[in-house]
């Protein structure tokens, strides 16, 4: 079989959802970092629609994050995302949905709203790991880039302040819904975990993020973060990353 393929944004939290996943299973892979909105021709091409992660098995391009752990599950089974407990199973599927609706689209909104404004911090976050050549050409098309940006992703400042909300609240399931056992749903990792801390990867910035990005200067971002950084929530992504992330299973294309 060929390797499978990954196609991404690095810096991404859904991204690093389909990442993480294949890196806990240690299924080797290539991986396709592209340009966000020069992305557009090539993920349409494979798959009808614009969005990332893609990833490329034996042949078949699944598109989201949800589809590709339920794909890499099936075919990988050990070791498991999915509970083995039927109940367990559910509890743990429905928290990986509360969490890609809930928090997955809102604290990207929250950041690039914080961020967009910021050319700089914005092109050095958005072709990270690319050349100088990449990154010269993606600044000068940085405006119509910001603006499609904010067109796509609904970004205004009445839609940030309700999207940090809905980070909050995710902060506050999470610290509601932890076992005894420091899992979400019984005594073992499963993909509520996964899902839940790789969503709220942007805010954390934990060290074993697989990209790490610029530091985020003063502003909303920064104060938002500190304001959270004590709270039992924001340690326990830590304490998944420290525990869990473990080694890639990148491979060279050849």
């Amino acid at each position: 079989m060929e390797r499978p393929v990954l196609w991404q944004f690095r810096f991404s939290h859904y991204n690093e959802k389909a990442r993480w996943a294949l890196d806990w299973k240690g299924i080797p892979h290539v991986r396709r970092s592209l340009l966000p909105a020069l992305h557009v021709p090539q993920v349409v091409w494979l798959t009808g629609q614009k969005s990332v992660p893609v990833l490329v098995l034996d042949g078949r391009a699944i598109a989201d994050s949800t589809r590709i752990i339920e794909t890499l599950e099936h075919l990988h089974p050990d070791p498991a995302l999915y509970p083995r407990d039927e109940a367990a199973r559910r509890r743990a599927l429905e928290l990986e949905e509360h969490f890609d609706v809930e928090l997955g689209p809102h604290i990207r909104r929250a950041i690039f709203h914080a961020l967009l404004p910021d050319r700089d911090l914005s092109v050095t976050l958005l072709t990270l790991g690319f050349g100088a050549v990449p990154r010269r050409i993606y600044d000068a098309l940085f405006p119509a880039i910001r603006a499609v940006m904010r067109m796509d992703m609904g970004i205004d400042g009445a839609a940030a302040t309700r999207s940090w909300e809905k980070v909050a609240a995710a902060l506050d399931r999470i610290e509601a819904e932890l076992q005894p056992s420091g899992y979400l749903v019984g005594d073992r990792f499963s993909v509520a975990d996964l899902t839940a801390a790789a969503l709220l990867s942007p805010l954390v910035q934990p060290p074993e993020f697989s990209y790490p990005p610029p530091a985020w200067p003063a502003g909303a971002l920064a104060a938002f973060r500190a304001s959270v950084a004590n709270r039992p929530a924001f340690r326990w992504v830590e304490e998944m990353y420290r525990r869990h992330r473990g080694r890639s299973a990148e491979v060279s294309a050849s």
